[in-house]
Parts: structure tokens; sequence; C-alpha cells
């Protein structure tokens, strides 16, 4: 991958929070990537967060374009985004909170 050269010239990981998640999907700016497990998705998600489970994260199959990270709480996004970081796959950006933080500010789901 011709990314790779440049992944230690990227900038650390990047927190967004849940208002502007909320917004930018919306208006088709990003991609937001959910690496929860599947049984945690079925229970509840993001509306239009596309599932890839971190048990089979594989960052060259992440869409193209701008994409954020999320979970429950950031723990698994940030070891998702460490593996696009190894990958050389440019992708530093995480949604703050995970699913904890955009339900608190009281965004809506699907069940």
């Amino acid at each position: 991958m011709f990314w790779k050269k440049d992944a230690a010239a990227w900038p650390g990981p990047v927190e967004i929070d849940a208002a502007e998640v909320g917004a930018r999907p919306g208006r088709g700016e990003i991609a937001l990537v959910d690496v929860r497990e599947p049984n945690e998705i079925a229970a509840e998600r993001i509306p239009g967060a596309i599932s890839v489970p971190l048990s089979q994260f594989d960052p060259a199959a992440l869409p193209k374009g701008e994409v954020v990270l999320t979970c429950l709480g950031g723990k698994r996004s940030a070891m998702a985004l460490a593996k696009c970081r190894s990958a050389g796959v440019p992708v530093n950006m995480q949604k703050r909170g995970g699913l904890t933080a955009w339900k608190a500010a009281g965004l809506p789901t699907v069940r």
C-alpha cells in the first residue's frame, strides 16, 4: 500500500464528539464504522453506522474517504485505529465515548 511509508507522519488519533458525528453522516461526509461485535450491534446501534467487528477487522477493507471509528466506550475503536496505523491505512478518527456518549447526548439509536 502506498500509504505505509507515510504512516509515521500521520497525526495521532483525533477524537470527535457525538454531536459533530451525528451531524456529519446525514450529510454524507463520513463513514461511521462501529467495531463492536454483531450481538452488540443487534441489541442497539447508531443509525447509518457500518458494522466491522474488531474480531474480523481488516483496515484495508474500510470504506474509502473519511472514516470515523466507534464502539461502546472508546477502547475497541482505539485498538482498531492502532490496526489501521500498523497496516498503513490513513484512518485516525474515533468518536469520543462511543455509543455511551452518543446516547448521553440524546442522539437516536436503533434497537
